[in-house]
């Protein structure tokens, strides 16, 4: 190859290379000269910063820079670390023929000889403004989202590794948890579980769910760095980079403990509602079926009374005395079915019930046979009551033998007095108000759920056949009801018992009023179809 050809070729080349600078639009590439002037010009050049070739060409490239940045001399520090250093590289504001500013990408590189001297610098400048206007949007979003997660209080918002360590930690978490910062990065979400939900595997679990299906959320317990538990709802979501791969979790937890028990108070509510209307149905049926009953009956008592004076034989004497038997207990029957329908005459004075427990005790000791311990703990300033004397002492009987038939291997019975303030509706639909509560608690077998909500109904019963009619529990409640209060049951399979009643209390003193129990030389009928309860009045 000649001279001549490799002087053709490398004209060529330049002559190329001159044409690919001149045609680019999207950066500005020219020459400097060693002081800064501008020596070349291409069209991206012009269509950045507004000047043709002609009306730049010869100007120093400081023209480009803020009045800030020259009287900073950053010009000429950015010429003196490209020649220092090789090369400089920046981004910042610069200005356009206008008088515009727009955020600029700088790269100027020194070009030197053979020799190594330097002979200029050559810059390429690219319009980013779009690209530094969508980062700080970016990063304004991003500051948003951290001070709209740094002041929600009552979401706890935080970060998750891969592997379930946590990475932050905002205001909500601390206030939920108990936790600070400091003590909660770096530890695993597992110790929010209850060790029954760690022993389950449910933290991995959660993690793997929302993994695989985009979204966990769930409900439980968890537990705050004092030990006590909250209800939370938790909502897990998988973070995943650009290329679709797992780079950790967010986690969202809200307690709500108080929105649970509400539900639970509501769910109640709705029951005791359901129930009350269905024993308010049962009592009008009830009634109205014991009302003729007793019609009835006193048709048939009349009757026999009659046939027991014509009486001739010791045959229909004993006939008779049978069928008279049979009336009295249909007669009681009847006077049971009344109580619970709450229809049953009442004759009702002022008492302080601790002297009505009091002087009935021996006959409730009596009842308690066996191995079962008694216990009577009265609360001593009870305000007084309105009652039915004999009424409310069978209702106390009634619960004591219940009580003891439920501690067939031994226990305590526990009958206690207290006087207390309601808010409207605390106790079912029980009015706002000072109360006297009698509780009759047991340490027995308990009862399931469903045996307790119908343990109030008439004729239901657990017991064997023969053992019982199925009406304690329901008099009582009638009882109760008639005495314008109400009756609660609490209990719990191998727990044992407790029933309350809630009487309305007189305001007032405590003292006993007018009303007392009598006592004196009148005689009673004691009929009843279970025999330890005659055994126990005697």
């Amino acid at each position: 190859m000649t001279l001549s050809s490799l002087s053709i070729e490398s004209y060529a080349e330049s002559e190329r290379f001159q044409l690919f600078v001149a045609s680019v639009t999207d950066y500005a590439l020219y020459m400097l000269s060693p002081e800064g002037r501008v020596c070349s010009w291409n069209a991206g050049a012009q269509r950045f910063k507004g000047y043709t070739a002609e009306e730049i060409i010869g100007q120093h490239f400081s023209r480009f820079y803020t009045e800030e940045d020259r009287a900073a001399n950053i010009p000429f520090m950015a010429l003196q670390t490209a020649i220092n250093e090789g090369r400089f590289e920046d981004e910042g504001w610069r200005v356009r023929k206008d008088g515009h500013r727009f955020w600029a990408s700088i790269v100027i590189d020194p070009i030197r000889d053979t020799k190594g001297t330097l002979i200029g610098f050559a810059k390429i400048t690219r319009d980013i403004t779009e690209r530094k206007r969508a980062t700080e949007a970016l990063h304004a979003s991003e500051e948003q989202f951290r001070l709209l997660v740094e002041g929600v209080t009552d979401y706890a918002i935080y970060m998750l590794s891969v592997n379930g360590t946590i990475t932050n930690w905002n205001p909500g978490a601390r206030r939920i948890t108990g936790f600070t910062q400091t003590e909660a990065v770096g530890t695993h979400l597992s110790r929010f579980y209850i060790e029954e939900d760690k022993a389950e595997g449910l933290p991995l679990v959660a993690l793997q769910t929302a993994e695989a299906e985009g979204r966990f959320e769930g409900e439980g317990w968890r537990v705050r760095k004092d030990g006590s538990r909250f209800w939370a709802n938790v909502v897990i979501d998988p973070i995943r980079n650009a290329l679709g791969e797992l780079i950790g979790f967010a986690k969202i937890t809200r307690d709500i403990t108080e929105k649970r028990e509400a539900e639970q108070a509501l769910e109640r509510a709705k029951e005791a509602l359901f129930q009350s209307q269905k024993l308010e149905a049962i009592g009008k049926l009830t009634g109205g079926i014991a009302h003729d009953f007793n019609n009835l009956l006193n048709v048939i008592v009349n009757g026999i009374e009659i046939l027991a004076k014509q009486a001739q034989t010791p045959t229909s004497t004993r006939m008779i005395e049978s069928m008279q038997r049979a009336a009295a207990q249909g007669t009681m029957l009847t006077q049971q079915l009344l109580t619970f329908a709450r229809k049953q005459p009442l004759k009702q004075d002022k008492y302080n019930l601790n002297h009505v427990i009091r002087s009935f005790e021996p006959v409730l000791r009596r009842a308690n046979k066996g191995s079962v311990e008694f216990d009577v703990k009265l609360d001593p300033l009870l305000p007084r009551v309105i009652i039915d004397a004999p009424h409310f002492e069978a209702a106390l009987l009634n619960l004591v033998i219940n009580a003891r038939d439920a501690t067939p291997d031994g226990g305590t019975i526990t009958l206690s007095t207290e006087r207390l303030e309601l808010r409207e509706k605390e106790i079912n639909a029980l009015l706002a108000g000072r109360y006297v509560k009698v509780t009759v608690k047991d340490t027995g077998t308990g009862m399931l759920p469903e045996v307790a909500a119908q343990a109030v109904e008439p004729f239901f019963t657990t017991k064997e056949v023969g053992k019982g009619s199925g009406l304690g529990l329901s008099q009582v409640y009638g009882t109760i009801k008639q005495f314008g209060g109400d009756m609660v049951i609490e209990t719990a399979v191998g727990k044992g018992t407790a029933i309350s009643l809630f009487v309305p209390a007189l305001e007032g003193g405590t003292n006993e009023g007018s009303g007392g129990l009598t006592s004196g030389n009148e005689k009673a009928l004691l009929v009843d179809d279970q025999a330890d309860v005659l055994d126990i009045t005697m």
